[in-house]
C-alpha cells in the first residue's frame, strides 16, 4: 500500500512537471518559447544598401542565432514607408512579421491625409534599434561657417537662402521645415531626389545649406570636403566632438532625432514582444554592432517597449503640429 502510494505521489509529480514544461513553452500561455517556429521577415520601407538596410541587417542576423531561426530582411520602398507599414498591419501577428519601424512612419502619420493603416493602432512597438541626427552642412569654402552665419543671411535676403534635403516628407525635409519655422526666417526648402543629388547642389552652391543624416555623408566632413555647422542632437554627437547642438547654436529647443526600432502586428501575444525585445536589446550591447554602428554614425539604442510607444506617439504629435502651424501641404 506505501508502495502504490509513493508510486502514486510520484506519477502525480511527473504529470504536473510535464504540464508545467507544456505551458512554459506555449506561447499562449506567456512566455512565448515556442516561437519561432519558422523563419521571421523583417520588412523594411527603403531599398537595399542604405543605412536603415544595412543596420537591420546586421541586427537580423544576430537574432537569426539567438532566435534558432533565420531574420530575412525583405524591402519593400515606397512613398511615406506605406508599403512595408500595409504589409505587416495586414500580416498574421504570431511574431513571424516584424516592421522596420522609424522616424518616417512619424512624418508619415502626421503628414498624409489618409494612410491605410493607423500607425498608433495597428502595430505594437517592441524595441528602439538606434539613434542618429541631422546635421547642417555648408560647401567648405563658403562664408557659412555658423547658424547664426545662416540666419544673418537668411534676414538680410529675404528669400534668397536655399536649404536642400532629401524628398518631401522625409525626416530631413521635416527638420529643415522646423528650423525655418522656429526661426520664422524668409527661405525656400529645395527637396532632392538622392543624397548625391543633394550634395551636388550644396558644392555647385545651387543650394547655401543641407539638411542630412549623418551618415552617408560623414566621410564627406571627415575629409573635409564639407562643413558641419551644427548637429540636431540634444547633446554633443560623440563621434563629431567639435560640431555644436542647434540649440548650442542658437536654435534653443530645437531637437530632431532619426530613430529605428521594430514593431510587430497588433495583437501579437505579449509574450512574443517581451521575447523579442529582449533579444533585440541583448544584441545592441554585442560590442561589434556597437562599434559598425558608430562607424556609421548612428549609436545603438535599446529600450523597452512601452518607451518606443510613447516615443512614437510624441513624435506624430510634434509633427502634426509643425505641418498645422506651418501650413504644410499634406501629400
Amino acid at each position: 500500500m506505501k508502495m502504490k502510494n509513493m508510486l502514486k505521489t510520484l506519477i502525480g509529480g511527473l504529470a504536473a512537471t510535464l504540464i508545467s514544461v507544456a505551458h512554459a513553452q506555449t506561447g499562449a500561455t506567456g512566455t512565448g518559447q515556442t516561437w519561432p517556429t519558422k523563419p521571421v521577415r523583417l520588412v523594411v520601407g527603403y531599398a537595399p544598401g542604405g543605412v536603415a538596410d544595412i543596420t537591420a541587417r546586421m541586427v537580423a542576423q544576430k537574432l537569426s542565432l539567438s532566435l534558432g531561426q533565420q531574420v530575412i530582411v525583405e524591402n519593400k520602398p515606397g512613398a511615406g514607408l506605406i508599403a512595408a507599414s500595409d504589409a505587416v498591419a495586414k500580416a498574421e501577428p504570431d511574431g513571424h512579421t516584424l516592421l522596420h519601424l522609424n522616424s518616417g512612419n512619424a512624418v508619415s502619420a502626421a503628414l498624409y491625409r489618409t494612410l491605410p493603416f493607423d500607425t498608433v493602432r495597428d502595430f505594437a512597438p517592441v524595441s528602439a534599434m538606434s539613434l542618429s541626427y541631422i546635421l547642417v552642412l555648408t560647401n567648405k569654402g563658403s562664408t557659412l561657417s555658423s547658424i547664426k552665419d545662416v540666419i544673418a543671411m537668411a534676414k538680410s535676403n529675404p528669400d534668397k537662402l536655399n536649404i536642400g534635403t532629401v524628398s518631401i516628407g522625409s525626416g530631413q525635409y521635416m527638420a529643415a521645415s522646423l528650423f525655418k519655422a522656429m526661426t520664422g526666417l524668409n527661405l525656400t526648402i529645395v527637396p532632392f531626389k538622392s543624397t548625391p543629388a543633394l550634395m551636388t547642389a550644396l558644392k555647385s552652391n545651387d543650394i547655401q545649406v543641407a539638411f542630412e543624416v549623418a551618415a552617408p555623408v560623414l566621410s564627406l566632413v571627415r575629409s573635409g570636403d564639407l562643413r558641419a555647422i551644427a548637429i540636431s542632437s540634444p547633446q554633443r554627437f560623440e563621434t563629431l566632438p567639435e560640431v555644436p547642438t542647434m540649440m548650442e547654436a542658437g536654435v534653443p529647443a530645437y531637437q530632431v532625432t532619426v530613430w529605428n526600432g521594430i514593431a510587430v502586428p497588433a495583437k501579437t501575444p505579449r509574450a512574443i514582444i517581451e521575447r523579442l525585445n529582449r533579444e533585440i536589446n541583448a544584441v545592441l550591447v554585442l560590442p561589434d554592432i556597437r562599434q559598425r554602428f558608430a562607424d556609421l554614425g548612428i549609436d545603438a539604442h535599446g529600450g523597452s517597449a512601452e518607451e518606443l510607444r510613447g516615443h512614437l506617439a510624441g513624435e506624430i504629435a510634434k509633427w502634426k503640429d509643425l505641418v498645422e502651424t506651418s501650413k504644410m501641404e499634406k501629400q
